[in-house]
This record gives C-alpha cells, structure tokens and sequence, in this order.
C-alpha cells in the first residue's frame, strides 16, 4: 500500500512535539559550556598572567597549545614502537628564529592523560608553563614560581 504524498507546502522541522526548538544545554558563561580544549587555553592563559606579574620580560614570548607532539622541522619521525608514556613530553620551548619569538609549546592531550580532575589539570599545566619558562631563561623553576608554601 502506498503512502500519499506529505503536503508540500508545510515546512518540516525538528519541533514534533510543540516543545520548541532545542537549545544550548548551558549558557555560554558557564564553564560547562566550554569544551575541554578552550578549559585547557585558559588554565594556560591564566598560568601565563600570573607569571607575568613576576616576569614582565615573558611579554616577549609566544605561548601556545599544541594537541599533540610532533617533530621540529628538520628532525626525523620518532619510531612508534619505540614510544613509552614516559617519554611523551609535556611541552616545549623553541628558540627565537628568523624574526620570530621565543615560544612555548604546551601539549594538551599528554597533559589531560596524567591530571584526573580538573583542578590536577590546572596544576599540572601551571607545572609545565613554569618549567619551561625556567628553560627558556636558564633558571631554577622554584626561582620562577615559588609557589604558595614560600615567603
């Protein structure tokens, strides 16, 4: 038997049920509508500010977040099998070149697979973005960031 035809004059739509059309699930300046790789950005951005106040001179240097390591230009392709989660590092500085900046790279996704919950996370990120600041200008990390315990 076959169907008759649906009238074409009516548009469909996905309100079935006269509920209304569907909307956010949380308004935009709850961080639950933020996905996890924006969180990530800020937990940098905020690392970073706070780092700033106590060395302005990081002004000068590019920050950024990388999903995943890769090789340098140049360098050859690590071997896969070869790969322990020890190994797999967190971030990365690259030296000023060619008219570019000092920059420090953060990896997110070997970040998130160590830190549990999202304040470890945040934690861990400030770890790295210290520790490659103290890289970057050859000093001790406990000279870059004392932390809250010091006086």
């Amino acid at each position: 038997m076959e169907r008759p035809a649906a009238p074409e004059s009516r548009p469909r739509r996905r309100d079935r049920h006269g509920r209304g059309l569907r909307g956010p699930l949380a308004p935009p300046q709850v961080p639950m509508s933020l996905s996890r790789s924006e969180m990530f950005d800020d937990y940098v951005r905020e690392s970073v500010e706070r780092l700033e106040r106590r060395w302005p001179q990081l002004a000068e240097v590019e920050f950024a977040v990388q999903d995943v390591p890769g090789p340098l230009p140049g360098e050859p392709e690590p071997d896969p099998t070869d790969a322990r989660a020890d190994d797999v590092p967190l971030g990365r500085v690259i030296a000023a070149s060619q008219g570019r900046p000092d920059r420090i790279v953060v990896f997110r996704r070997p970040v998130e697979t160590r830190a549990k919950g999202r304040d470890e996370r945040a934690a861990l990120v400030h770890e790295v973005v210290v520790e490659q600041v103290a890289e970057l200008l050859g000093v001790d990390p406990d000279e870059i960031d004392p932390g809250p315990d010091a006086t």
